[in-house]
């Protein structure tokens, strides 16, 4: 008996390590060689391609396409229908697949419904991506990023608040009381 729940649609190849608590849903395919953390949620018609690497407490949501050079960090929420891509020139009849792009999407980051993330940009420890986003570039630690092409709209705390930061570079979460600075244009919690 495993620690972890697959319906009994789901797919599951050869190779893959599995963490406790997970749970993988209708229609899912898990491909050759990944590893999923503990408590993981992988929802309806997931496709976590072959070397996909995702931490502990990952929420996929339905539809979410993650392809093989994409590593997501502890508690990373990937919302319904969102993509990452591996190949930067993809062509039907050119092999590409020695040209692999890696992503790595960092601890807490959320990305949003029907987001893309295009191969090669990673993702900063709690990022915000807006619904709808086409990532194109690097995103840095507690940023907000809305748009085609994303643009950096702000900061987002932990808790997923607006950070509104005052003269002396100071914000205060309104939800955990947690306070952030920015110097430099970084953000990190004090």
């Amino acid at each position: 008996m495993s620690d972890f729940f697959a319906h009994e649609t789901a797919v599951i190849d050869e190779g893959c390590k599995i963490g406790a608590g997970t749970k993988i849903w209708h229609f899912s395919h898990i491909m050759p060689n990944c590893i999923l953390g503990e408590n993981c949620n992988i929802g309806q018609n997931v496709v976590v391609s072959p070397q996909v690497v995702l931490g502990k407490n990952v929420k996929v949501q339905n539809n979410v396409s993650i392809y093989e050079g994409v590593t997501c960090e502890d508690d990373v929420f990937l919302g319904p229908s969102m993509v990452f891509t591996n190949v930067i020139n993809p062509r039907s009849a050119v092999n590409r697949k020695n040209e692999y792009l890696k992503t790595n999407v960092g601890k807490g980051a959320s990305i949003g419904a029907n987001a893309t993330i295009v191969c090669g940009h990673n993702i900063g420890n709690y990022a915000f991506i807006g619904a709808g986003a086409v990532v194109t570039k690097e995103v840095p630690d507690y940023a907000l990023v809305v748009g085609n092409p994303a643009r950096q709209l702000g900061w987002m705390s932990e808790y997923g608040q607006r950070l509104e930061f005052d003269a002396d570079g100071i914000a205060i979460c309104e939800e955990s009381g947690e306070k952030y600075k920015i110097e430099n244009n970084k953000v990190s919690k004090i």
